[in-house]
């Protein structure tokens, strides 16, 4: 089988080495064993639930065994969600769906040795559950599935990984197909892994995890809910043609299984409203929320930052410039909206890129929530600090316009370069689309470089406040 590399790249952008059959997922496993919490050697990458189950029912295949799902009642915790049609042959493997009891999974673990015992942990994440690779250690016919799909947002790159002990993963790793993950999914899960990604994912997660226990509840006045798992619920209504075509008009689409309905659930509440409104438990449609997430990504950095202009919190910002980190919160904390900004960027160079491109982030993100900008006040504001005075003038307009007037005698103050904060404001009023005007005097260049920041805060929580309904332009957009 050849290994060399195609003639020539791929005409597209971010093909850099897809010339070349993929490498050795090394990276991706070193980065999931972290996350799991398991040796190296005790997690193998695949491409998602169906490619670990697919390597089981390999090796059960090779050895002349069978595949097989246990009925649910036996074992609490547990539930069957994958079976085969088998013959008379000796079981290989069993696969079951753990709900959260590793109790359980020991005592079928030891129920069903030497056969392979393989659970379904896909949507862990959004539960409470513990999870059966605690046991792993114990249990040398245990393996675990975890998957990226939904918790990471990576269900069209298809990736995952089996987590068991070092033996069985050897067993597994023995029935890959050459070269078994593409490489642009393995760049993909790489970056979502990335430790700049996982405060935000986790964020991300709480809010489905908030928004299934709202809705569950809402629906629970009007027909059967069963317990969910994930972004998803099963439901039985009293009609599901009924329903579904009540969800169709709405936009929402559901899955049939019998009389049952799986419901998906968003991130953002406005949307799980239209569901909730189809079904006649629904408030009216509302405004929908003022969020905006940028995700940038840079041989010099790499940032993830997401604003919600309508909460005052969490604010969370990590960018490895402690002095920036501070302005930036106070931006959040004086315009009176959330921010939660990671980033890792190449400070063993110089905090440039880091501050620069964090500006450019937060700028694009602001953008995004701003949307047409319908009702906002659009305009705004002055702050002293002492003896600094800083003015800082915004227009919402659409139309990126800085203007910066003020010194600094002081190059650092800790490791923010105060030259970098004229650069800071004209990145946002770029990415923004803003006119933003600033200017600042003082003595004092601590004073004068947080006096900006707070202005700007001021001047934004001002310029987004909600005045009404109407694009404010006399030409009827921004």
């Amino acid at each position: 089988m050849t290994t060399l590399p195609a003639p020539f790249a791929p005409l597209v952008s971010g093909a850099d080495g897809l010339d070349r059959y993929p490498s050795d997922p090394a990276a991706l496993g070193a980065r999931m064993a972290q996350i799991y919490g398991l040796p190296v050697d005790q997690v193998l990458p695949v491409r998602g639930l169906t490619h670990g189950l697919e390597l089981v029912w390999r090796l059960a295949a090779r050895d002349g065994l069978t595949v097989t799902a246990p009925e649910a009642e036996p074992y609490a915790g547990l539930a069957a969600i994958y079976a085969r049609p088998g013959d008379d042959g000796e079981t290989g493997a069993v696969v079951i769906r753990a709900l959260g009891s590793p109790e359980a999974v020991v005592e079928m673990a030891g129920r069903v040795a030497p056969a392979l015992l393989v659970v379904d942990e896909g949507l862990i994440e959004f539960s409470d559950a513990r999870s059966a690779a605690e046991v792993i250690a114990a249990h040398a016919n245990l393996v675990v599935l975890r998957s990226l799909s939904l918790a990471y947002g990576l269900a069209g790159a298809r990736i995952g990984a089996a987590l068991a002990q070092p033996a069985t993963i050897a067993r597994l790793a023995a029935m890959l197909e050459p070269w078994a993950l593409p490489e642009p999914s393995v760049r993909l899960a790489l970056q979502a892994l990335d430790p700049s990604r996982m405060v935000e994912t986790a964020q991300r997660i709480a809010t489905v995890r908030a928004e299934r226990e709202r809705v569950a509840a809402a629906l629970g006045r009007v027909m059967t809910v069963e317990a969910g798992v994930g972004p998803v619920l099963m439901t039985r209504p009293v009609d599901v043609t009924t329903a579904l075509v009540a969800l169709e008009k709405f936009g929402v689409t559901a899955d049939v299984s019998g009389e049952r309905l799986r419901l998906p659930l968003s991130i953002r509440p406005e949307v799980n409203d239209r569901l909730l409104t189809a079904l006649g438990v629904g408030p009216a449609p509302h405004r929908a929320a003022r969020t905006g997430q940028a995700v940038r990504d840079t041989k010099e950095t790499r940032i993830v930052c997401t604003v919600d202009l309508d909460a005052p919190g969490p604010v969370a910002i990590s960018t490895g410039v402690g002095f920036f980190d501070h302005m930036l919160e106070q931006v959040a904390a004086h315009g009176g909206f959330s921010i939660r900004l990671a980033c890792e960027g190449d400070l063993h160079t110089d905090p440039h890129h880091t501050i620069e491109d964090s500006a450019i982030a937060l700028g694009q993100a602001l953008k995004q929530a701003l949307g047409e900008r319908r009702g906002i006040a659009r305009y705004g504001f002055v702050l002293p600090m002492d003896e600094a005075n800083a003015s800082v003038s915004i227009d919402l307009s659409g139309r990126p316009y800085p203007l910066f007037g003020g010194t600094f005698a002081t190059p650092f103050i800790g490791d923010y370069r105060t030259d970098l904060t004229a650069h800071v404001f004209r990145s946002l009023a770029e990415a923004m689309g803003a006119a933003i005007h600033v200017t600042v005097t003082g003595d004092d260049d601590h004073h004068k470089t947080e006096a900006v920041y707070k202005a700007f805060g001021r001047a934004l929580r001002q310029a987004i406040r909600v005045e009404g309904d109407a694009i404010p332009s006399t030409k009827g957009v921004l």
